[in-house]
């Protein structure tokens, strides 16, 4: 889902109520664990930059719920344990919201956050 919104809470007012609270969920695992990060809205959805650079990004686009963590090193370390997961290069899709392993995430954008790699 691509928006117009000019804020994350309003990106959240927009996404379908059966994912609603996924997508809440994430944006507080985001917001807990990317402290030093900037909050934002970019490419039509919310995402965490740090010094400047796009780091961390979620949507809920048609087919699925979207988290993408630009950072190749980290998305390849959690590849195998994102097995219930569709994972491109940088993308990692959720066919259902029931299918996310939150404690898994947190672990994801702690080592994000722990990640020295540049941006993809």
């Amino acid at each position: 889902m691509t928006s117009k919104a000019t804020d994350v809470a309003g990106y959240i007012q927009e996404v379908p109520a059966g994912r609603r609270a996924a997508i809440e969920k994430i944006r507080d695992l985001c917001r807990q664990n990317l402290k030093g990060y900037e909050e934002c809205m970019e490419f039509g959805m919310p995402g965490y930059k740090r010094n400047g650079s796009l780091e961390v990004s979620f949507a809920s686009q048609k087919q699925y719920i979207a988290l993408y963590v630009l950072k190749k090193d980290v998305v390849d370390e959690f590849r195998g344990a994102l097995a219930m997961a569709n994972i491109g290069k940088g993308c990692i899709r959720f066919k259902k919201p029931e299918q996310i392993d939150f404690a898994l995430l947190q672990q994801l954008l702690i080592r994000t956050r722990e990640s020295t790699s540049k941006p993809c």
